[in-house]
């Protein structure tokens, strides 16, 4: 498992904008977010261990703040000719699986994930009402092995925080997890 860590876009940096279909093929537009107070991008792969590890507290954490006027949006930004499982087909059985309540869309081309600078799967980026990034980072510090109860407490406090119209927190730990798995010539510079 090759790992690696979010590159920690500037923040104050406008959401890049993106229309990606759903696992089913339905288009979805950061402005169909618009009115929400705050919007969570998060760069998933359905195969990598660091994405399994937090992924069933992340779907609660998705539902809980959802009632809150979180927007969520998973986006699966790995090559499917060398990680098959993680294109529409197998994002759907892990939608269904893991209780993703959110839109979970597929970024063939990876123009998105070059857009917001994803460095790994998880990777979180936290958007304030003017689509302004106040967050980017780990979902906590639980990692694979390492013992540590996964809580979602860093994108926890974010989130409070914004929703509650405070600073996110300056303190603010890369996510870890396994690189993105870009296909020939795609890579970032």
């Amino acid at each position: 498992m090759a790992a690696a860590q979010s590159t920690m876009l500037e923040l104050g940096t406008s959401a890049p904008d993106f229309t990606l279909p759903d696992y089913d093929g339905k288009p979805v537009s950061r402005d169909d977010f618009r009115d929400a107070p705050a919007l969570l991008v998060a760069f998933l792969a359905n195969h990598c261990p660091f994405v399994r590890h937090v992924r069933r507290e992340f779907a609660r954490f998705a539902r809980e703040y959802r009632a809150r006027g979180l927007a969520t949006v998973g986006i699966s930004p790995n090559d499917v000719g060398a990680y098959p499982q993680d294109g529409p087909q197998g994002m759907a059985a892990e939608a269904r699986e893991v209780g993703y309540e959110f839109p979970y869309l597929f970024d063939e081309a990876q123009e998105v994930a070059l857009a917001y600078r994803a460095g790994c799967t998880p990777d979180f980026f936290l958007f304030d009402r003017n689509r302004r990034l106040v967050y980017r980072g780990q979902f906590d510090g639980s990692r694979p092995g390492n013992r540590v109860p996964v809580t979602g407490a860093d994108l926890r406090a974010a989130c409070d925080a914004v929703l509650d119209g405070r600073p996110a927190p300056a303190d603010q730990t890369p996510s870890m997890g396994c690189s993105i798995k870009w296909k020939p010539g795609r890579e970032p510079d």
